[in-house]
């Protein structure tokens, strides 16, 4: 059996659990009775539990120093913590990563955080609106290279602002060549739509 690829999902006491929420069912279920290549492992500071935003406790797989070198994605969730400095501590790991090759994906105030450590300087990104990012990010240089997009991949490097977790969700499974493209057409139509779109308001 092949041995399953990692991707880590960084989490921390406040973490915004549903902007992970797509992207992580997606890359652990089974796909037509086949089970998935990946596995998702969480990753934090240290070992002691963390409590999402929406109340869940999460017991980390690895603190930042025991995340296996060979992780093919990093992806960051939001967070009020990632504007206060508390998330300062796993720049290292995301250096490591990016310098791997792996990919590194930041969603809401994550991508305000890579903008802040110099990731988003010389590549196309979006985030919580460009002033947003302007005023969490006093060290940003990139303003010239923000998309107004809800979620953006260049350079191995995916952003995605507050509202866009099922775009950043698909960007991260097509970066990771996770799922078909058809299907991902298919998946996305699915969430964002629903089973019954919903008509206009009758005048």
């Amino acid at each position: 059996m092949q041995e399953k690829k990692t991707v880590l999902a960084f989490v921390f006491d406040g973490f915004a659990d549903w902007e992970g929420a797509y992207v992580c069912a997606e890359l652990n279920r089974e796909l037509n009775g086949e089970p998935s290549p990946y596995t998702v492992k969480t990753v934090a500071l240290d070992g002691a539990p963390k409590r999402s935003m929406g109340g869940f406790n999460v017991l980390p797989d690895y603190a930042v120093g025991e995340a296996p070198a060979d992780a093919c994605a990093l992806l960051l969730l939001g967070g009020d913590a990632w504007l206060d400095g508390s998330n300062d501590a796993v720049l290292p790991l995301v250096e490591r990563v990016q310098a791997a090759g792996a990919l590194v994906g930041g969603i809401c105030n994550a991508a305000t955080f890579l903008a802040e450590h110099g990731f988003l300087d010389e590549r196309a990104h979006t985030g919580n609106t460009l002033e947003f990012v302007q005023q969490g990010a006093p060290r940003y240089r990139g303003a010239a290279r923000f998309v107004e997009a809800q979620a953006v991949v260049d350079q191995g490097v995916i952003t995605a602002n507050g509202s866009a977790a099922l775009e950043f969700a698909r960007l991260v499974l097509h970066a990771l060549e996770a799922r078909p493209a058809a299907y991902l057409d298919s998946w996305y139509g699915f969430n964002k739509d629903g089973l019954y779109p919903q008509a206009p308001d009758a005048a």
